[in-house]
């Protein structure tokens, strides 16, 4: 086997040593930390835990001067396990290599670091491991857009529109009105009113459910072109940095999320409020319903007359 095969399936360690940048940097790692969770983009992976190794090696600037044997002088082991409960903790994930993206960059963000070498292998997949490796350095999230890490966490306007307030003929007029609103906006809708097949069957009536409403959002999209109907958080913060009017179409972010909703999509007001608590929203507009109890953000309620429609 060759020099070049061999390293790569050494531990970060060694590919930290072999890859040294000039001048000497000290080293922490974790090796064969496990984690049981949910991940991966496939079916059978989808609502049931696997076992997951973490080995992370992280290259860091030397202490100047004495330690005297000072814990916060140093960055920590668990700054590492941390960084990985934290990504882990933020929302379910398709790829192992988004989750070690995140994981380095969070390390990264400590002071003393310069390389972060993450590994992640799936152990429950096959009869190996099947994993990714990546290297980042602190030039890495230098190139990085200018503001991609600020906080600038938008915090939207979200709405609950009754189907009456879908089919009212002002409903252009007072969709005007929300764009000229300064947060961005973003709708929610419940269910169509013709009643939806019954599966007999808890979780099966719960995909339905929520693929109801994901319709009805379809249907207000045909109302007017400037509702466009979205899925995913990166289309969602794209949109509410773009000035665009998003329909919430509930189901990946409801499945994907590691905090779901307490209630299920059978009550889709209760569940546009949590909606809004999960997207830190300004506050939640209803529009011809009455407000849910305990929602995370403050609550308006109007009917169709006092919202113009």
């Amino acid at each position: 086997m060759s020099n070049e095969i061999r390293l790569a399936f050494e531990h970060p360690a060694a590919r930290a040593n072999a890859t040294e940048p000039d001048g000497p940097l000290d080293r922490i790692s974790l090796r064969d930390h496990i984690v049981e969770v949910e991940i991966g983009a496939f079916q059978a992976e989808r609502g049931v835990t696997q076992r997951v190794c973490f080995n992370v090696v992280v290259e860091v600037r030397p202490v100047s001067d004495p330690l005297d044997d000072d814990v916060d002088r140093i960055l920590s082991y668990d700054r590492v396990t941390e960084a990985i409960a934290a990504e882990l903790a933020a929302e379910r994930l398709n790829l192992l290599e988004t989750l070690a993206e995140r994981i380095a960059e969070r390390i990264l963000r400590e002071p003393r670091a310069v390389r972060s070498f993450v590994r992640i292998e799936k152990l429950d997949r096959g009869p190996g491991a099947l994993g990714v490796e990546i290297v980042r350095s602190v030039d890495d999230l230098a190139t990085k857009p200018i503001g991609q890490h600020a906080d600038t966490t938008p915090h939207p306007h979200v709405v609950f529109l009754t189907n009456a307030a879908i089919r009212s003929p002002n409903l252009a007029r007072w969709l005007d009105q929300l764009e000229a609103r300064a947060e961005p906006v973003i709708l929610c809708v419940g269910h169509p009113e013709a009643e939806g097949p019954r599966t007999g069957h808890k979780m099966t009536q719960r995909r339905v459910d929520l693929l109801s409403i994901e319709q009805n959002a379809w249907v207000l999209a045909g109302r007017d072109d400037r509702c466009v109907v979205v899925n995913t958080r990166t289309e969602l913060d794209w949109a509410m940095k773009n000035g665009q009017i998003s329909v919430w179409a509930p189901s990946k972010i409801v499945l994907d999320a590691v905090d779901g909703p307490s209630t299920g999509p059978d009550d889709p007001v209760a569940l546009a409020a949590w909606f809004a608590g999960h997207m830190e929203g300004s506050d939640l507009l209803l529009i011809g319903e009455t407000p849910p109890r305990g929602a995370p953000v403050p609550v308006l309620a109007q009917d169709i007359a006092q919202s113009g429609l």
